[in-house]
């Protein structure tokens, strides 16, 4: 539509993406944004359009062709699905230099990666917090992380893009998520409302019947609550739009963490431990330590188990110089946990609880999976 920004927005229907596009759709200038979706659910695409007016394409990110055509469309791109599929950002770049070579346009693109690159040498295994904590504007340091850290790859192909000078790239980078999302999108059916990494511990908790933790639970990550996130991506989109894409750090320097604290993975798991007590679902609110067969069975291999007793450890100093200024704390984080566990068992979902980590995200921590 003439004089209108087109959006193009993957992830739209996910506990980010969906929080984003919520926000924008409240937007002060949401009559200035012409937004676009890729959902793949039909009866979704036909929700956001009726309810929301937001142009919906049905497909998902092994639609390559598809996610080249729309992006080349698109000035913004906001790509909040799926962090390591390295064909898809191929696509998406692609996409965004032909519209940068037809048109002159210098487009934008937002990547959702995550704080999980920063565990590579502190895996202790759940049995001591490590000391290396990075700072995004620490730009030397953030350019010591290798090359084969989780989400690492994809991350490198939006700085390289950025390079070459055909479109503005910006990597949001978040860690544990948590907190309930409330908006239209969730009540209209279109949105998932919760995170999987809490949920997932409560799950194997409920269903062996303790809260259970990797080694002593003394790793430590950050934590940001939902609300808190999606505030994040408006203010860096309305920092751009206000000054320009060139005056906000961008490329292998647009690299923003999301966090509001940090915890001790024993603080979760004893929060669990205690919602389980409540509920009477266990008698003693002290977690133990998973045992290697129940990594295994719960998270698909007991490397990947592991990966609950590491340690990822980081300040979002660049996201606040922007002006973001995260309401919720690491106490809100923890008084959370309950309602979590209260939801999965009203749900019975732990009852069949299976390893939710496929093998092709396995791979992509480098992890084999066991057989």
């Amino acid at each position: 539509m003439s004089g209108k920004t087109p959006i193009f927005i993957i992830g739209a229907t996910g506990y980010i993406g969906g929080t984003v596009l919520s926000r924008l759709l409240a937007h002060h200038n949401a009559h200035t944004f012409d937004i676009t979706a890729l959902v793949r659910s039909p009866e979704k695409a036909k929700i956001l359009k009726e309810r929301f007016g937001v142009h919906s394409a049905v497909g998902s990110f092994e639609d390559t062709a598809l996610l080249e055509q729309l992006s080349a469309n698109a000035h913004v791109v906001l790509s909040m699905a799926d962090s390591d599929d390295v064909a898809a950002m191929q696509a998406i770049l692609q996409g965004l230099k032909k519209r940068h070579e037809s048109t002159g346009d210098v487009p934008v693109l937002i990547h959702t990666s995550g704080t999980g690159q920063l565990i590579d040498g502190q895996e202790t295994k759940g049995m001591a917090a490590t000391d290396l904590i990075y700072d995004d504007t620490n730009f030397d340091q953030m350019a010591s992380i290798k090359p084969t850290a989780f989400h690492r790859d994809v991350d490198l192909l939006t700085f390289a893009a950025d390079a070459e000078g055909y479109c503005r790239t910006y990597v949001v980078l978040p860690s544990t998520i948590y907190g309930t999302a409330h908006n239209a999108l969730v009540a209209a059916g279109v949105q998932n409302p919760r995170s999987i990494q809490i949920p997932m511990l409560a799950k194997a908790s409920l269903h062996r019947g303790r809260a259970g933790m990797v080694g002593a639970g003394l790793s430590r990550w950050p934590n940001v609550h939902i609300d808190d996130v999606a505030d994040l991506y408006i203010i860096l989109l309305d920092a751009i739009a206000s000054k320009g894409a060139d005056a906000v750090d961008h490329g292998a320097r647009g690299c923003y963490f999301a966090e509001n604290g940090e915890h001790a993975a024993y603080e979760i798991s004893r929060a669990i431990g205690e919602a389980m007590v409540a509920l009477g679902r266990a008698s003693d609110p002290e977690p133990t330590p998973f045992t290697d067969d129940e990594l295994k069975h719960y998270f698909g291999s007991v490397e990947m188990g592991h990966y609950w007793g590491t340690n990822s450890r980081c300040r979002a100093a660049h996201a606040r110089t922007l002006g973001w200024a995260p309401r919720y704390a690491t106490r809100d984080m923890i008084a959370s946990v309950s309602g979590e566990v209260e939801a999965i068992v009203e749900a019975r979902s732990y009852e069949t609880f299976k390893a939710q980590f496929s093998k092709p995200i396995l791979a992509r921590f480098n992890i084999p999976g066991d057989a």
